[in-house]
């Protein structure tokens, strides 16, 4: 049997074993001012996909054992500001059950008066009230919360050590990118769903195809289908999206954001009915 319930996680994985090694070697090594600032301004937006495997992994994690799983969520949590069972809670047990409801959703874009948030107002709500959200789903949950708690409580610890040994490295190497990555995941989100209220699922999710998008993200383009099977491999919703395609509306596409759509327009990318009906005859044989 082997360690990942996927294959496809391999890779993934080693990637941000690579980040989390670079993060260190400047945090230990740095020894000018500069350096740490500039590894933050460098390396935030690519923390903010791995925001998205992070995602996946609490959907479906990516080992079969409890110990790799949750010395994984401590890297995820310093490179993404998202710690072990935050997603759970909060994303796979809150929003996945109640994005039809703005009234109950743990990412809602709706105001109490029922009018729509920008994009500053929803990513800055969204991200300070994460973790209280998420601890108050996990009163549903005991033995999710007691992770959840946990395991604050170990990175807190280690984030402490760090700024013990190196106060101004850790703050630009590891504080505030968790804090920024955490407020970046919350503003991707909000196209996900903004302005969708619907009770049908296939109406209820935006879709991104783009490529790049969708190999940096782990597919998280393919929302809609995301949403229907919730617990499917990121590696198979591509197929998944190509077979409910015909049942997507056309408007419920868009344009991917920073830095893919610095390669075209930022309008909503709408199909016309004939390509839909393309993506739905392309599934790959056997798929």
């Amino acid at each position: 049997m082997t360690l990942f319930r996927h294959p496809e996680d391999r890779i993934p994985v080693l990637l941000f074993a690579c980040v989390f090694a670079l993060d260190l070697t400047v945090y230990f090594l740095a020894s000018n001012w500069w350096l740490p600032i500039l590894w933050f301004g460098v390396w935030i937006i690519p923390k903010g996909w791995i925001g998205a495997w992070n995602h996946h992994h609490q959907h479906l994690t990516m080992f079969r054992y409890a110990l790799p799983n949750r010395l994984l969520e401590v890297v995820f949590g310093f490179q993404t500001g998202v710690t072990s069972h935050a997603w759970f809670l909060h994303h796979v047990v809150g929003h996945h059950i109640n994005y039809l409801d703005q009234e109950k959703d743990e990412s809602r874009w709706k105001r109490a008066d029922g009018s729509t948030m920008g994009e500053f107002e929803y990513s800055l709500t969204t991200a300070l009230t994460a973790y209280p959200r998420a601890f108050k789903v996990g009163l549903k949950y005991p033995k999710q919360l007691r992770i959840f708690l946990s395991m604050i409580a170990v990175q807190v610890v280690l984030l402490g050590v760090l700024f013990w040994h190196n106060w101004y490295n850790a703050l630009f190497v590891f504080l505030l990118p968790m804090c920024v990555s955490l407020y970046v995941t919350a503003w991707a989100t909000y196209f996900h769903h903004v302005g969708l209220e619907t009770k049908e699922h296939a109406e209820a999710s935006y879709n991104i195809l783009h490529r790049g998008y969708n190999l940096m993200t782990g597919n998280l383009g393919y929302h809609t289908a995301h949403h229907t099977k919730q617990g499917l491999h990121w590696s198979k919703l591509p197929q998944l999206h190509a077979q409910m395609a015909k049942d997507i509306p056309a408007t419920l596409y868009r344009q991917p954001g920073v830095p893919f759509v610095w390669s075209g327009s930022e309008a909503k990318l709408e199909l016309s009915d004939e390509q839909v009906a393309a993506l739905g005859q392309a599934r790959p044989a056997g798929s």
